[in-house]
């Protein structure tokens, strides 16, 4: 297979799954990191240069030997099956498909303030995100791993695409990456940070962090 990503040249949760899920699982891929104005032309035509068709006009995108899928849930499930890293039981796969759609959950409700122009509202809506509505939300994925018997993985007895997203979901939540939300938003949620540490400290995830990720990054490597 001929699997290329297209996304930006950021380490963003949306992008990172499918990136660092085919990374552990050795599996041969182009990384595609767009600028600006590449984005700009793929929003008026619905493609890039090169002729790879962004179906939604909008990232991340997966190529594979040619034909194109967006949507950060079908994209994060395929290149979690080639990976091995997501399940073929059913009920498995449901649990980590809840995960992926809680972190675009996340998203939407980061989405407002940045999308606010009012440097005085937009700090207010950060503040409350950080003090009510994201530890609000962290806590109900706390307690979905506490009623499991194995703590270690979201999902399940093993590492898969849901771990993924949530260690660079809470990741891009509290590196400092977004102006006024606290950094240590989701410190207080033992369970949550275990599974993120377990992910950061895998040899594979550290080799792909120093090859791609800025040299100033450092959330879990204190």
């Amino acid at each position: 297979m001929d699997i290329k990503i297209i996304y930006f040249d950021t380490p963003f949760w949306r992008a990172e799954v499918p990136r660092l899920a085919l990374f552990l699982g050795n599996m041969q891929f182009e990384d595609i990191r767009i600028n600006r104005d590449e984005f700009a032309e793929i929003k008026k035509t619905g493609k890039m240069r090169n002729g790879i068709k962004i179906p939604f006009k909008q990232l991340p995108v997966l190529s594979v030997s040619g034909k194109s899928i967006g949507q950060t849930g079908a994209i994060a499930r395929f290149c979690g099956k080639v990976a091995n890293l997501y399940p073929d039981d059913i009920w498995e796969c449901a649990q980590i498909d809840q995960i992926i759609d809680f972190a675009n959950d996340i998203n939407a409700l980061i989405i407002p303030s940045m999308l606010e122009s009012d440097p005085i509202k937009k700090k207010a809506l950060r503040i409350e995100l950080s003090n009510t509505i994201l530890p609000s939300k962290i806590q109900l994925l706390e307690n979905l791993i506490l009623e499991k018997e194995n703590k270690d993985f979201c999902v399940g007895r093993k590492l898969s695409v849901a771990d993924l997203a949530v260690w660079r979901l809470m990741g891009w939540l509290s590196t400092g990456i977004i102006d006024d939300i606290s950094p240590n938003v989701v410190s207080p949620f033992n369970s949550v940070m275990h599974i993120c540490r377990s992910v950061e400290n895998l040899p594979k995830v550290v080799e792909w962090i120093s090859k791609t990720y800025p040299s100033s990054y450092k959330w879990l490597q204190e």
